[in-house]
């Protein structure tokens, strides 16, 4: 999106500021989910983006400018379709840390910029370079460490769930990335409104497959209350800003540290024990993604 921005957000300080707050909200998600780990993950994915919804209304709204309205087919497509997508993401997302080690599911969740790369590039040149297969080939050989001993011991069962989930939610936003391309849909000044519906809909899904629970307890609402407020809404907010910069190519190399942060803060909290294949794998999603976007 190419959104009319004053001189002060042109700043390139301000648009890698931003971008590196969006980078280390999103880096947290695992290490909240653990928090609020009593909430059923499409429960939790309906208050998290309830929570959003409410924080970003007066940031997107601030935001607003006048511009040609969408048309009917397209409306269907940002406000449906979109906001599918986001409540697809992040129900995945939540439902793999439930299924599967949340450092695990985190890193394959997060080789979503690698799956970014590969369509955007095959739609806009129609081809795909040695570089961004060969480093597509590195970021996915680290998931694949991962799953490996899974893999060795044989069935489909265990955690296998958690990472296609995780796979999915990958999915989920590398095809949300490119709707953020298109220019004429504004989906950060949309933002309140597509965490709104998606909401809604894990809501529905949340009744229908897991009924209804009692209140959470305090610790699990404010764990949820920051997982909206942060990673799915300010650092989704300040991304489309970083994205307004005129350097905004190389700020988007940072989304690629995600993963390597995440592993280290479920580490340092204690909620992941050390293991020799998260820090590999970790380096290897980061050295394929920089490798990829090259």
């Amino acid at each position: 999106m190419q959104l009319h921005t004053s001189r002060l957000i042109r700043s390139p300080w301000l648009g890698g500021s931003a971008a590196a707050l969006a980078v280390v909200l999103w880096a947290l998600v695992p290490l909240l989910v653990s928090a609020a780990g009593e909430l059923p993950p499409l429960r939790l994915s309906a208050l998290a983006l309830l929570a959003g919804a409410l924080g970003t209304l007066p940031m997107a709204h601030g935001r607003q400018r006048r511009g040609a309205a969408l048309s009917k087919g397209h409306g269907i497509v940002v406000h449906v379709g979109v906001a599918l997508l986001v409540a697809g993401a992040v129900g995945a997302c939540f439902a793999s840390f439930s299924l599967a080690p949340p450092a695990e599911a985190a890193l394959i969740t997060y080789t979503w910029p690698v799956l970014f790369l590969l369509a955007s590039r095959w739609l806009v040149q129609g081809r795909l370079t040695l570089a961004t297969l060969g480093g597509a080939l590195l970021a996915f050989s680290g998931a694949a460490l991962l799953v490996a001993p899974q893999a060795l011991a044989g069935g489909l069962s265990g955690a296998w769930s958690g990472y296609l989930l995780a796979l999915v939610a990958a999915l989920c936003w590398a095809l949300y990335s490119l709707a953020c391309q298109v220019p004429g849909w504004r989906l950060g000044e949309r933002m309140p409104h597509l965490l709104l519906t998606a909401s809604v809909m894990t809501g529905v899904a949340s009744l229908l497959l897991e009924g209804v629970s009692e209140l959470p307890s305090p610790q699990a609402l404010l764990a949820t209350v920051a997982l909206g407020l942060g990673p799915y809404g300010i650092a989704m907010l300040a991304w489309d800003r970083a994205l307004d910069d005129p350097q905004a190519a190389r700020l988007g190399n940072l989304a690629h540290a995600v993963p390597v942060l995440a592993t280290l803060f479920l580490v340092l909290a204690g909620v992941t024990a050390p293991d020799w294949r998260l820090p590999v794998a970790a380096v290897l999603v980061l050295a394929g993604s920089m490798t990829a976007s090259r």
